[in-house]
């Protein structure tokens, strides 16, 4: 399946759902889930990056994803170290640039470093930026950044009449990312989950019953050819568009 070239999303978000389901259909522990969503997150960055996605955003893992059982957040964190050692090679010399929101100081030590680490050999590719959401949520985001500034105009450091959406926006773990123009949902759940709050007012919703370690290329460009076909008004009647 093929997809149209003059009319791709410039920011595509993805919440990566079903790992979980995947596993219990197949009669294999959660983690496995996991891992076989580890190369379906591979194809998509391949596809992303074929067709000139310039930004794609990867819900990794929530500040809510605490809560699960201990094991599997601990081997879940592993898998992050593996496979960000394992895809570096592949990332580098595909030209994509790393990058990474959320709480990222409060996330083990090991995950932390290897973050910083592949964000600092990437920093100079421009090709695609692959951004990486990890202990994020999007109700902490706006919360942590109004904080700061409240803090700054206490301190005469910000005026608070200069206090519009623009310097919000500065102030959010995703300042650097423009706002989300296609958001996916696998696994058929129909809900946001705290992703990207900020960033998705006018974000052309999609959602597909296909579990995240069996989504294919095919189903990519499906989503991004009913992206196409939408007619997108930003608060404009049809007219005006």
């Amino acid at each position: 399946m093929t997809t149209q070239l003059k009319n791709i999303p410039n920011h595509i978000a993805v919440i990566m759902d079903g790992n979980g389901r995947w596993a219990k259909k197949k009669g294999k522990e959660r983690i496995q889930g996991h891992k076989k969503g580890i190369l379906s997150v591979r194809k998509l960055v391949e596809e992303a990056s074929k067709i000139n996605i310039s930004y794609l955003t990867l819900f990794a893992f929530s500040t809510e994803n605490w809560k699960r059982p201990k094991n599997e957040v601990s081997t879940l964190m592993d898998l992050i170290v593996l496979s960000l050692d394992k895809e570096l090679k592949t990332i580098i010399e595909n030209k994509i640039k790393l990058n990474a929101i959320g709480d990222i100081n409060s996330l083990p030590e090991e995950v932390k470093k290897k973050l910083k680490e592949t964000i600092e050999k990437t920093k100079k590719n421009r090709k695609l930026i692959l951004t990486i959401a990890i202990n994020y949520g999007g109700k902490e985001e706006i919360t942590n950044a109004l904080k700061t500034i409240i803090n700054k105009v206490k301190k005469n450091i910000i005026l608070k009449e200069n206090v519009d959406e623009e310097l919000i926006n500065t102030h959010l773990y995703s300042k650097n990312l423009p706002d989300v123009d296609l958001l996916i949902r696998t696994s058929g759940e129909k809900r946001i989950s705290n992703f990207l709050l900020w960033k998705i007012p006018y974000a052309e919703l999609y959602f597909t019953n296909i579990l995240w370690p069996e989504f294919s290329k095919n189903d990519f460009y499906k989503a991004i050819i009913n992206y196409q076909k939408r007619e997108r008004r930003f608060g404009k009647t049809s007219e005006q568009v």
